[in-house]
């Protein structure tokens, strides 16, 4: 009996030390420290993984009127999350054909509620991969109305006159690049 209570003395020692070593970092690992990053998600430093469709666009200076856009709008942290996103993004070229002064009026912010409905527009939930788009194919998009995907000579535009030019994947999803800003009806 004494040795029975011996034994299981010796292993609930050992089981002890055992657990109170369990986190501790071993030969390999680091013990890294956990830092409170301020900013949201997109202020999260990851050069590693795949960029996620806001950090695309801010690192393209072709979509730089859509990235200041979306950041007036408040939704950068959105279009950062997990998603699955499929974002069609106008050039600054497509920005510029709108009549003179509507981007800057639609930056103020008095208009994030008019600027946010033109982005949702422009956003659908899931990813649709170019090899995907079909002729007549109707998407629900975020603001609630629709698009519908127009086949053109053999390639996918958007309601029949706006060209999609560009498509990377991202990290949360898929951005179309498209040469006009999609307007809803």
């Amino acid at each position: 009996m004494k040795k029975s209570l011996f034994t299981l003395a010796i292993f609930s020692i050992a089981l002890m030390g055992c657990k109170s070593n369990e986190n501790a970092p071993t030969e390999n690992q680091s013990s890294a420290t956990t830092e409170t990053v301020s900013g949201g998600q997109e202020a999260v430093k990851d050069e590693d993984s795949a960029p996620t469709i806001v950090k695309l666009a801010a690192e393209n200076k072709d979509l730089s009127t859509l990235v200041k856009a979306v950041e007036a709008a408040g939704l950068t942290t959105s279009l950062s999350n997990a998603g699955p996103f499929t974002v069609f993004a106008p050039l600054n070229s497509a920005f510029e054909k709108l009549p003179a002064g509507t981007v800057e009026d639609l930056l103020k912010p008095e208009n994030n509620s008019k600027l946010g409905d033109i982005l949702s527009h422009h956003t659908y939930v899931g990813v649709i991969k170019p090899e995907q788009f079909t002729d007549g194919q109707t998407l629900g998009m975020v603001d609630g109305k629709s698009i519908t995907i127009k086949m053109v000579n053999g390639k996918p535009t958007v309601n029949g006159t706006i060209n999609i030019v560009a498509s990377v994947p991202a990290s949360n999803g898929i951005v179309h690049v498209v040469d006009a800003v999609i307007l809803p009806e």
